[in-house]
C-alpha cells in the first residue's frame, strides 16, 4: 500500500480535560504509533476539544482555564492542536455534534484550498482579500516545494483559524505531520481523509450503559466516523464490545490500540491529578506536565476544590 492509498486520519479527543494530563497526550502518541504500524493509516493531525462549561460536571473549572492548560500541554507537539469551538458554543454539544462540526469544516476548507496539485487553485483562500491575486501553491520547476500533506494541511490549519472567529487570541499550534507525503501527482479530492474519535476504554464501556448515550448518535459516531480505543486499567475492549449491539454491528470501525508499551494509563486520570494537587502530593508531576502545574498554582485552581 502506497502513501497515497493509505487512509489519512485526524484523531479527535473530546473530554473535560480538567486538567489535561500527560496520559491524555500519551493516548494520542500511542494511537498514532499503532495506526502507522498497521500500514493502513497515516495520522496527519490530532485535535483536543475541551467540553463546554455547561456540561455540569462537579469541579469543572472555566473553559478559559482548561483551554489554556491544554495549549500548554501540547505546546511542544508538532501535530496536536487545541480547538476551542466546543467551548465557545452557546451550550453543551454532544460528541456526535463535535465530530460532525470538524468533518463539515474540513470538507468546506479543503474545497477552498486546492483543486489539483498540478494546477494552483483560482479559488481564494478563506479570509484572503478578493482583490489580491491568488498565490501559487508551488513553482512548477521547484520539486522540493510541491505540496505534501504537511503543506496542504498547513494551509487548512491557516484557514481554520480564519474561519473560527471565536478562536481565542492564543498562539496556534500546528497539527501537521511533516512525514506525511502525498506525492506530487495526486488530486487532493482523491485522498481519503477520516476523523476518528480517540478515547479510552472507559468511554467505550459507557456506550453499554442503557440510556446514557442517544442510540442515533452512537450509530453516527461508530458507524460513520469510527473510534480508536486505548485500553485503560486492564479493561478488555473485546469484552466491552460484546455487551452492545451497536458496537458489535460496527466492530470493524473500532480500532483497539495494541502495543508493547508499558505506559501506566492511570496517569490519564484528571481526578487523581486533582487529588494530588489538593494534598500537596509531589507525585503530581507523574500526572501533569510542568507548564500545566505552574499555571494551576499561579491561578490557584483545584487547590481548595473537592472531587
Amino acid at each position: 500500500m502506497t502513501e497515497t492509498t493509505k487512509t489519512h486520519v485526524i484523531l479527535l479527543a473530546c473530554g473535560s480535560f480538567n486538567p489535561i494530563t500527560k496520559g491524555h497526550i500519551q493516548m494520542f502518541e500511542r494511537a498514532r504509533d499503532y495506526l502507522h504500524k498497521t500500514g493502513r493509516f497515516i495520522v496527519i493531525g490530532g485535535i483536543v476539544s475541551p467540553v463546554h462549561d455547561s456540561y455540569g460536571k462537579t469541579g469543572l473549572v472555566s473553559s478559559r482555564h482548561r483551554l489554556t492548560m491544554c495549549q500548554l500541554a501540547v505546546q511542544s507537539s508538532d501535530w496536536i492542536r487545541v480547538d476551542p469551538w466546543e467551548c465557545y458554543q452557546d451550550t453543551w454539544q454532544t460528541t456526535c455534534s463535535v465530530l460532525e462540526h470538524h468533518r463539515d469544516l474540513m470538507k468546506r476548507v479543503t474545497g477552498c484550498i486546492l483543486s489539483n496539485v498540478n494546477t494552483p487553485s483560482i479559488t481564494p483562500v478563506i479570509g484572503q482579500p478578493q482583490n489580491e491575486s491568488p498565490q501559487n501553491i508551488y513553482q512548477n520547476n521547484n520539486v522540493s516545494s510541491k505540496p505534501t500533506a504537511a503543506k496542504i494541511l498547513g494551509k487548512v490549519g491557516e484557514s481554520l483559524s480564519r474561519i473560527c472567529c471565536v478562536r481565542p487570541p492564543m498562539e496556534r499550534f500546528t497539527f501537521v505531520d511533516e512525514n506525511a507525503n502525498l506525492g506530487t501527482v495526486m488530486r487532493y479530492e482523491e485522498i481519503e481523509l477520516r476523523i476518528l474519535l480517540l478515547c479510552g476504554s472507559d468511554l467505550l464501556e459507557s456506550f453499554c450503559i442503557p440510556g446514557l448515550w442517544n442510540e442515533a448518535d452512537m450509530e453516527v459516531i461508530v458507524g460513520e466516523f469510527g473510534i480508536v480505543v486505548v485500553p485503560r486499567d486492564g479493561a478488555d475492549p473485546e469484552r466491552i464490545m460484546n455487551h452492545s449491539s451497536i458496537l458489535r454491528k460496527y466492530k470493524n470501525n473500532i480500532l483497539v490500540v495494541k502495543d508493547d508499551s508499558n505506559h501506566p494509563m492511570s496517569v490519564v486520570s484528571s481526578t487523581k491529578s486533582r487529588l494530588a494537587l489538593q494534598h500537596g502530593d509531589g507525585h503530581v508531576v507523574d500526572y501533569l506536565c510542568q507548564p500545566v502545574i505552574d499555571y494551576i498554582l499561579k491561578s490557584q485552581l483545584y487547590i481548595n476544590a473537592s472531587g
